[in-house]
């Protein structure tokens, strides 16, 4: 056995997240024995804490700590737009911008028929619900990729026929790109440009 058991599996585990590969992950094991148990424990608490507390926002599907997240529950936010994004972390970077004022919806992925991922898969049925006759525009914000214009062509072809505009992003995000890497100046360009579908 090349690690201690417990150092192995800390390195299994570490594996597992996105980004991080077998050298990666033993440097962050090594580094997590050396810091003091205090800081390593409070790591623990933190990981479980978000577990434990953090859930999905019953109307947009964002991460939340309640049955509504804030931005839902803002009064101030434009009831009739709604800004479809892949993940949660494309939210922040929206935000980043401060000029969009409106609501948002998680898909929680994109469409990737070689993955195995359908509309089944998607909060595509939770956006639908959310769909009345305040809501007069859906901007998509999918990264420019090919599961990201997949997506938006799909969700196009659902909602223009029940009479809601349809946007996507304009160009200026490069394709290829991800919306949590962007800089606000090319956020604020594709969001402005944004063009009906």
């Amino acid at each position: 056995m090349l690690f201690a058991r417990p150092l192995a599996e800390l390195i299994a585990e570490l594996e597992k997240l996105p980004g991080v590969g077998p050298k990666s992950a033993q440097r962050l094991a090594y580094h997590l024995l050396r810091i003091p148990e205090h800081e390593a424990l409070k790591l623990a608490d933190a990981i479980r804490n978000a577990k434990q507390k953090l859930g999905f926002c019953s109307s947009c599907q964002n991460i939340s700590e309640s049955e509504s997240c804030e931005i839902c529950r803002d009064p101030r936010r434009d009831q009739s737009l709604i800004c479809v994004v892949a993940e949660p972390k494309d939210i922040a970077a929206m935000e980043r911008i401060h000029e969009y004022r409106g609501k948002y919806h998680v898909l929680h992925g994109l469409l990737s028929p070689m993955d195995g991922v359908g509309p089944e898969q998607l909060r595509v049925k939770e956006l639908l619900a959310r769909l009345n006759d305040s809501v007069h525009e859906v901007i998509v914000a999918t990264n420019p990729t090919i599961e990201g214009d997949a997506t938006s062509l799909y969700l196009a072809k659902l909602l223009k026929p029940i009479g809601i505009k349809v946007t996507r992003l304009a160009h200026g995000m490069p394709v290829g790109g991800e919306l949590d890497y962007a800089d606000s100046a090319t956020l604020l360009s594709a969001l402005e440009y944004r063009r009906e579908m």
